[in-house]
């Protein structure tokens, strides 16, 4: 504290000679310095005696200069001892700085979002500044930034004789001491780049020292091109980049003269003079006063500087809402980097992010959720949709919608779906069709769509008795009837004879990696009884459009760090073969055949888009608690899941194709609008071994070569009833009628290896006598004269006849 002690002594010298001696009167009495207070010896001429007054001041003004001189030493020393310990300016330009990362779509061209820390920060060379922003920071910062050399002496001595004159109780002293901010562009850098704000005067020591050392290093543009990238600008924006997209939704060399005469005023005091504060009359008297201050300083015409007062400056401001596009999208491609570069390096290393967003497809994709729900939600009872598209040639994902509206709290809208897990309903039966296939089930395999138990355990209470959509049952279909028609009984038949885990492993293979614990699930899966994620089913869909090669799923195409070097780029790869290409070609055209649909569908439906080769399947689950659509063409698969995040039951009549059809089927005709169509593998062109006519006949259920009906010899009664006939029927009694002799699969195929031998214990497997049992209470209560009334049980005697 002497030391500043000294200072103010001084300087409270200097001010009181400043109050009542005029420059003449200093000039005089600098003039006399040298002579001595009493006459020259051997003069007898008299003195003048002087007023107390000027000896006194006389007196002052001497010991002022002198601690002035004491305090040139003092602070040479202070220079000494503080310099060697300061950081070296060289190297203030190549210092490590926050720089936030950017989320940029697939182009480059559209930011997502920018991950950083406590300094939303982006470094941009000087060429990248406009004038009007380095004119309007000098003129409200630093006025003679281009003629001082590192610190302004005038404002200097103007704030410690403020400092001075307010500390001993006299205010300014009538404007002598006005209180003005003596720190110049480059302390203000150094101050937020270096050294701390803390208030002392050692700091402003070091600062002043700083100063001049970069001042001698460094050019004047230099100097400002780093203030500019480093300066706090309020509301986490640090630099005029990052202030620019924060207020006003542009990049800093688009600013027009007025935006940066309002940004080159933040600084001074960010918090009070903010956009979206309270004091905005505040902020705009500073506004005005800089571009007036441009215009008198010559750096902008006064017509320019009149034209800019007269905008609605504020009018131009962004509202405060979070800066994000593509919002769970772009989180969820943070989280993908935290996991491969941590979270400190992708708050502070100022990576950019180009991923595999397509901006329209993105837009597009938001733009049908919302519709979608706005025009059915209310009438099927949900209140939220998500929807994933993506490239089945490269598992690049283009498009993610998580929610109506992430910034809808009351629905959650900030939670992805996408990513969620929901229960998928019948959108999974394809994939247990393909294992099916996999395994040597055909299209054409016959199953019996009749009402059954499923044997899940020895306990009956546990039986399982799926029903079909609409309550009804079909008797014999095919398999690829049964599914591009969604019955729900064969698809839990075809999941027994597929097997549970070889299709849950088939599933994980294709993407889905959510079906842990078969256990869990049983049958009930093939309709939707275990639970997935959107963005999976979708990639996973897409292997039946690739001809049943999978991609993994990507969402980044290229990481760089803030000089440009790649850190990370995807690659094509061929992917991997995870599904026979015949099985495939044979899921592409079950699931694109809308005339195979339509008994259940009908012919104009969202499935369906004219022109276009696309697969799709709905889903639906118990109570109506989430409806899907799941689809692709060549080279986009797309699925929409509609439902209550909270998991409420929907109206009745909330099917998949009802609430998510509309939304998918929007959306994949405008995204394939301008495309060519392409066709998916077809069967015929894969070289594949075809079965003899020997074999088909003895496998006649898996080819759909089968008579369940055969014409039999029975004999009739006296009473009308029939016997099975033998050499004691009379020849008149002989008759031939049509009878159901028919059996379920298991009767004729081995289920785990149906393109082999005949089962030799069919009646062994545990489900066997219920399928059995349920065919031929089918054909039972089905008999209509066509044959499907079963045969008698008993065989004619001699006792009938006599």
């Amino acid at each position: 504290m002497w030391l500043v002690k000294l200072i103010l002594l001084a300087v409270g010298t200097w001010i009181l000679a400043k109050l009542f001696l005029s420059d003449k009167d200093l000039g005089n009495l600098i003039k006399k310095k040298n002579r001595k207070l009493s006459p020259t010896k051997g003069s007898n001429k008299k003195r003048k005696p002087r007023s107390f007054l000027v000896k006194s001041l006389w007196t002052m003004f001497y010991i002022g200069i002198s601690l002035v001189a004491i305090v040139v030493c003092i602070l040479g020393y202070a220079f000494v001892k503080y310099a060697k310990d300061l950081p070296d300016p060289e190297k203030v330009n190549s210092r490590v700085v926050a720089e936030s990362t950017k989320i940029f779509d697939r182009t480059g061209d559209v930011l997502l979002y920018e991950v950083f820390g406590e300094e939303k920060r982006t470094i941009i060379p000087l060429e990248e500044i406009p004038d009007s922003v380095k004119y309007a920071t000098i003129v409200l910062e630093d006025d003679i930034f281009y003629s001082h050399n590192g610190f302004d002496m005038g404002g200097l001595v103007k704030a410690i004789c403020h400092e001075a004159s307010s500390r001993a109780g006299m205010g300014d002293l009538g404007g002598i001491c006005p209180r003005r901010g003596g720190s110049t562009i480059t302390q203000q850098f150094i101050k937020n780049s270096i050294l701390t704000s803390e208030r002392s005067y050692e700091r402003k020591l070091k600062e002043l020292i700083l100063a001049v050392e970069i001042e001698q290093k460094f050019s004047k543009d230099e100097i400002l091109r780093m203030y500019l990238n480093e300066i706090p600008y309020g509301s986490n924006a640090y630099g005029i980049e990052a202030a620019a997209q924060t207020f006003f939704g542009v990049h800093a060399k688009e600013l027009t003269l007025a935006q940066s005469a309002l940004l080159a005023g933040l600084p001074n005091a960010s918090t009070f003079y903010s956009p979206h504060g309270s004091n905005t009359d505040r902020l705009l008297v500073r506004w005005k006063k800089a571009l007036n201050l441009m215009s008198d300083l010559g750096y902008i015409t006064k017509e320019q500087a009149v034209s800019a007062i007269a905008e609605d400056i504020l009018g131009q401001i962004k509202p405060i809402k979070a800066d994000i596009k593509a919002p769970h999208f772009a989180l969820y491609v943070r989280e993908k980097l935290i996991e491969e570069f941590g979270e400190e390096k992708l708050k502070e290393k100022g990576l950019k992010i180009y991923t595999t967003l397509d901006w329209d497809l993105q837009q597009l994709g938001e733009k049908v959720v919302k519709e979608g729900v706005e025009k059915n939600g209310e009438r099927y009872g949900f209140t939220n949709s998500a929807l994933v598209a993506t490239n089945p040639k490269n598992g690049q994902v283009l498009a993610m919608v998580g929610s109506k509206d992430y910034f809808d709290e009351e629905i959650d809208g900030n939670v992805n779906v996408t990513t969620r897990l929901r229960q998928p309903g019948s959108s999974v039966k394809p994939y247990v069709y393909a294992q099916a296939f996999s395994k040597g089930y055909d299209p054409e395999t016959i199953i019996f769509d009749v009402k059954t138990k499923f044997s899940e355990s020895d306990n009956k209470e546990e039986e399982y008795k799926p029903e079909n959509y609409d309550g009804k049952f079909r008797g014999p279909v095919s398999m690829k009837k049964a599914l591009s028609t969604s019955l729900n009984v064969p698809a839990v038949k075809t999941l027994y004879l597929a097997g549970i885990k070889p299709s849950i492993n088939l599933m994980r293979e294709m993407g889905i990696s959510t079906l842990t614990d078969p256990g869990r699930y049983g049958l009930s899966l093939v309709l939707g009884g275990g639970e997935v994620k959107l963005i999976e089913h979708v990639g996973a869909f897409g292997v039946f459009a690739n001809e049943g090669r999978k991609h993994e799923q990507s969402v980044i195409l290229r990481v760089e760090d803030a000089e440009g070097n790649i850190l990370q780029e995807f690659k094509e790869k061929e992917g991997r073969q995870v599904l026979g290409k015949k099985v495939a070609a044979t899921m592409s055209a079950i699931l694109s055949d809308n005339n195979l649909r339509a008994s259940a569908f009908g012919t104009q439906n969202p499935l369906y888009i004219e022109g276009r080769s696309v697969i799709a399947k709905t889903g639906t689950t118990n109570e109506f608690r989430d409806g899907w659509l799941v689809g692709a063409s060549r080279s986009l698969a797309a699925g929409v899941w509609s439902g209550n995040n909270d998991n409420t039951a929907m109206k009745p009549g909330a099917a998949g194709a009802n609430i998510s059809g509309p939304t998918w089927h929007a959306f994949m005709v405008e995204a394939l609008k301008n495309s060519q169509d392409e066709e998916f593998l077809k069967i015929e062109d894969i070289e594949d071994e075809e079965n003899d006519d020997e074999e088909v006949k003895r496998k006649g259920i898996l080819y759909g070569k089968i008579d369940f009906v055969e014409k039999i010899e029975v004999c009739k009664y006296d009473d009308g009833d029939y016997c099975l006939e033998n050499s004691s029927c009379p020849e008149k009694k002989v008759d031939k009628k049509k009878y159901f002799t028919g059996h379920n699969i298991l009767y004729y195929v081995n289920k785990d290896d149906p393109q082999g031998g005949p089962p030799k214990r069919a009646k062994d497997d545990p489900q066997y006598k219920n399928w059995e049992k349920a065919v031929l209470e089918w054909a039972e209560d089905h008999a209509d004269g066509k044959g499907r009334k079963l045969p008698p049980e008993k065989k004619c005697k001699d006792s009938y006849f006599d």
